[in-house]
C-alpha cells in the first residue's frame, strides 16, 4: 500500500470521526453547555453548514497544489477540534463546530484527486477505497471511542483527542504525500463548467437521493435497535461497531468491482442493496439477529457507492473542476443526511413512532437513486474501457 493512501486515510478517520462523534456524545456536551437536546442540536447542523461553506476554499484555492491544501485542511481541523474542547459557551462550540466542518468536504474532493494520480493504473478506485476506509473506520472505532471519552471521563477528550490526530496527519501528509502540480487553472467559471452537462447532475442526484433513503432510517437507528430489535442501550455502541465494519467492507468491495466494471454501473448496485435492505427491515418484526444483519447490510452498501461516486465526479470535472466535482458529492451526501432525518422524522410522528417506518419512507428515494445511476451508466458508459483495464493474473 502506498504511504501516500495512509496518510489521506488518517485525515478522512479524523473527519469521519468528527462529523459524526457528536451525535454520541450529544447529552454531555448539552448538559455542560447548560442547553437542551433540541439547542444542542445546532452542534451538529453547524458542521454540516461548514461542510457546505468549505466548497468556497476549494474555489478560490485552485492554484494551490494539493499536497498543502490538504496540509491547510488538517489545519482547520486541529483548530476547530481544539476550540471545540476548550468551548466555554454553546455559542462558541457552535462555531468551534463550524470550523470543523470547513475542509470536509474540500478535503474528500482533493484527496480523491492524489488518490486517483497516485494510484497504479487500472486500480482508481481502490486507492480511492483505502482513502474513504479512513471514514469508515472512523465510525467502526473512533465514534464508539469518543462516545466511551464521554460517557466516563468528559466529552471534551473526545475532540482533543482529534485534534491530536489530526497534528499527526500533518506529519505524515509533509513525509508521505508527493508535490503534485495544481488543478488546470480554468478560471473562477471554468470550474463549473462540467456542471453545464446533464451527466454530473444525474450523479448529485443520486447521492443526494441515496443519503436522504439511508439517513431516513439511519438517524434513528439507535432507538430502532432498542424498540424493535430489543437490544440493551448499553450494546448499541457495539453494534454501531458492527455498522463500521460493514462500512469498512463495503468500501473495499466496491472499489475493487468498481476497476473491473462501471463506475456508476457498480454505484447503482451498492444503491439497491441498501434500497433492499430498507425493505426487507420494513417487513421484518425484529429480533436480535434480524436487526443485527440488516444494520451490517444497509451500511455496507451506505459505503459501497462512495469509491464510485467520487470517482464519477472527479472525472466528469476534468479540465479543472476536479476538484470542485469530487468536494460537490461531500455537500449532497450531507444535504442528504439532513433531509433523510427530516422525513424519517416526519414518519416516526405520522405512525405514532413506529420504528419500521422510516425505513419504508426512505426506501422510494434509495430507488429514485439507483435509476439516475442505471440511466447515467446506460448513456454515459457504453464503453466502460474494461478491455483495456484488463490485467494478467498468474494463478
Amino acid at each position: 500500500m502506498k504511504k501516500s493512501l495512509i496518510a489521506l486515510a488518517f485525515g478522512a478517520f479524523a473527519l469521519g470521526a468528527a462529523e459524526f462523534v457528536m451525535m454520541g456524545i450529544l447529552s454531555q456536551a448539552a448538559r455542560d453547555m447548560h442547553v437542551t437536546i433540541p439547542q444542542a442540536g445546532n452542534f451538529i447542523s453547524a458542521y454540516a453548514i461548514g461542510v457546505c461553506a468549505g466548497t468556497l476554499i476549494l474555489v478560490f484555492g485552485r492554484r494551490i497544489p494539493p499536497k498543502r491544501l490538504i496540509l491547510l485542511f488538517m489545519a482547520l481541523v486541529v483548530i476547530g477540534n481544539a476550540l471545540s474542547a476548550f468551548s466555554v459557551s454553546a455559542g462558541m462550540l457552535v462555531v468551534a463546530r463550524f470550523i470543523s466542518g470547513l475542509p470536509h468536504g474540500a478535503f474528500f474532493g482533493t484527496a480523491t484527486l492524489i488518490a486517483k494520480t497516485v494510484a497504479d493504473k487500472g486500480r482508481e478506485a481502490q486507492s480511492v477505497s483505502i482513502m474513504v476506509a479512513g471514514q469508515t473506520i472512523a465510525n467502526m472505532l473512533g465514534v464508539p471511542a469518543g462516545t466511551m471519552l464521554g460517557e466516563f471521563l468528559s466529552w471534551r477528550l473526545a475532540f482533543g483527542a482529534l485534534a491530536a490526530w489530526a497534528a499527526v496527519t500533518i506529519a505524515l501528509v509533509l513525509a508521505w504525500i508527493p508535490a503534485l502540480p495544481a488543478v488546470k487553472d480554468v478560471g473562477l467559471a471554468g470550474q463549473f463548467e462540467f456542471l453545464r452537462r446533464r451527466g454530473p447532475w444525474l450523479i448529485l442526484a443520486a447521492v443526494f437521493l441515496g443519503n436522504s433513503g439511508v439517513f431516513c432510517w439511519w438517524s434513528y437507528v439507535s432507538p430502532w435497535l432498542t424498540n424493535v430489535g430489543g437490544y440493551a442501550s448499553g450494546l448499541v455502541p457495539m453494534l454501531m461497531m458492527l455498522a463500521g465494519l460493514g462500512m469498512v467492507v463495503g468500501g473495499l468491495i466496491g472499489g475493487r468491482i468498481c476497476d473491473a466494471w462501471r463506475y456508476a454501473g457498480t454505484a447503482a448496485l451498492g444503491q439497491s442493496i441498501s434500497m433492499l435492505g430498507l425493505v426487507i427491515i420494513f417487513l421484518v418484526p425484529g429480533g436480535h439477529l434480524g436487526t443485527a444483519v440488516m444494520t451490517f447490510v444497509v451500511a455496507f452498501g451506505l459505503f459501497f457507492v462512495s469509491s464510485p461516486q467520487q470517482l464519477l465526479m472527479a472525472n466528469a470535472g476534468k479540465g479543472g473542476g476536479e476538484l470542485i466535482g469530487g468536494a460537490a458529492v461531500q455537500v449532497a451526501f450531507n444535504f442528504g443526511n439532513a433531509v433523510g432525518s427530516i422525513i424519517g422524522g416526519a414518519a416516526l410522528n405520522a405512525t405514532g413512532m413506529d420504528y419500521h417506518y422510516p425505513a419504508l419512507a426512505g426506501a422510494p428515494l434509495a430507488l429514485l437513486a439507483v435509476v439516475c445511476l442505471a440511466v447515467y451508466s446506460v448513456r454515459h458508459e457504453t464503453n466502460t474501457g474494461a478491455y483495456e483495464r484488463m490485467r494478467r493474473i498468474e494463478v
